[in-house]
């Protein structure tokens, strides 16, 4: 590994991770919180959970009455229970599980437990559309954790799996402040979507949601999964049909005492990235926001971007890219394929580097969070047996990153405000 790729993993990166801090993103924030008072009850979902309760708590712990925390496995035993006031359940990510199930089952019934002279404040990061699933009828869990599988291995866009998700469970769009029934609800988000959307983050379960049935029906039909999965096919159908009742839209008197903040995003991890290649004393020659498509064909553009470079010089872009795994066996995600192709793209080029890194840590079914390649990346890998373009074509770009020593990781961040790819020349 060259200066520039050590200087990406052990400066960039940390600050990075730094910033997208959030518990520090909540604190920033604190005073959108209505100084009224009213008892508040807290609700915590996504990455984030854990963090953004803790400081939740430190910040208004004396007027929460009663918390519920949806955590990762991990993260459940250091989470503030607040004396026994906070019941804290674990979730899996990003296909649900039956602890999903339960976890979404009890947040109905929370909800539905809050005063209307009480506030709701509501905490959500990324990952929330996950851990929350609670089927429609007549769909299961099974039915669910299938078609997450195959939009994921789709190369479905989050929207797009998120449209769907939303018409086959009960809390997705919208829905939950249905049963909030009008109280006064306060939601500070932690955005992993580009141009935060607040009906897809974490599908927007207190947002209005602007698509329909209908829509959920197309995204099966052009993913070619309708016929794979004819029993959710064919409930969304029902719905298309007018049969089942649609999601809450913009206007609905449930969203009455709702309001967001959006307190983190995308941008925030770009800048931290931009601060700390700066500081270093490289100029910064170009930004990029909302970067999506293919992550191999991305890389390969930002590898050559890279080449162009002169010395002294880096890029930055934000955004998050698929990948159409298909059938493919390969282990990798979207930031290690991208590096893998970034490699070939800058081989040879001296003081060249990429690093692609997902902000919350994991990146695809992997303990990696991404990879961080040079200019001798390919050779690395090469030298150890393997092919990079058979690795990248079976979507195998975990090994192959293995090999040549290019693999980040981090370990699970607690956050998520999508991925972050920088390019250098020293």
């Amino acid at each position: 590994m060259n200066a520039a790729a050590s200087m990406l993993r052990d400066e960039v990166a940390p600050a990075v991770l730094r910033a997208c801090d959030a518990g520090a993103a909540l604190a920033r924030f604190s005073s959108r919180l209505p100084q009224e008072p009213r008892t508040l009850w807290l609700l915590a979902f996504g990455k984030g959970s854990s963090a953004m309760a803790g400081t939740a708590l430190r910040l208004w712990g004396e007027r929460v009455s009663r918390g519920l925390v949806v955590a990762r496995p991990e993260h459940v035993s250091r989470t503030d229970r607040a004396g026994g006031r906070v019941e804290v359940l674990p979730a899996d990510h990003p296909i649900p599980t039956q602890r999903n199930v339960d976890a979404a089952v009890a947040v109905e019934r929370f909800v539905q437990q809050v005063g209307r002279d009480e506030r709701l404040v509501v905490l959500i990061s990324g990952g929330g559309s996950a851990q929350l699933s609670a089927p429609r009828r007549p769909l299961v869990l099974e039915d669910v954790a299938r078609l997450t599988e195959a939009l994921l291995r789709s190369g479905a866009t989050i929207n797009e799996i998120n449209c769907v998700r939303k018409h086959c469970e009960r809390i997705k769009g919208g829905q939950l402040a249905r049963l909030r029934a009008g109280g006064p609800t306060s939601v500070f988000v932690l955005s992993d979507v580009l141009g935060d959307a607040l009906d897809v983050i974490s599908s927007g379960p207190l947002a209005p949601d602007p698509t329909t049935f209908a829509d959920a029906t197309a995204v099966l039909e052009r993913r070619g999964l309708d016929r794979e999965h004819a029993r959710v096919a064919s409930m969304l159908r029902r719905g298309a049909a007018g049969e089942e009742r649609e999601t809450p839209k913009p206007g609905d008197a449930a969203f009455a005492a709702v309001e967001h903040h959006v307190i983190a995003s995308n941008a925030l991890a770009v800048e931290a990235a931009c601060e700390a290649l700066e500081r270093r004393g490289l100029r910064i020659a170009g930004v990029e926001q909302r970067v999506e498509g293919e992550a191999g064909q991305v890389g390969v553009r930002l590898g050559e971007v890279v080449r162009g470079l002169p010395a002294g010089a880096a890029v930055v872009w934000g955004g998050e890219t698929t990948v159409r795994v298909g059938k493919s066996p390969g282990k990798g995600g979207r930031n290690q394929e991208l590096a893998l192709a970034a490699a070939a793209a800058i081989e040879g080029v001296e003081g060249a580097a990429v690093m692609s890194l997902a902000t919350d840590g994991v990146d695809g079914p992997t303990d990696a969070a991404g990879g961080v390649v040079d200019g001798e990346s390919g050779v690395r890998v090469r030298a150890a047996g393997v092919d990079p373009r058979e690795a990248l074509r079976r979507h195998d770009s975990y090994p192959a990153l293995e090999a040549c020593g290019a693999l980040l990781r981090i370990g699970a961040s607690g956050t998520n405000l999508n991925d972050v790819m920088v390019g250098v020349r020293v």
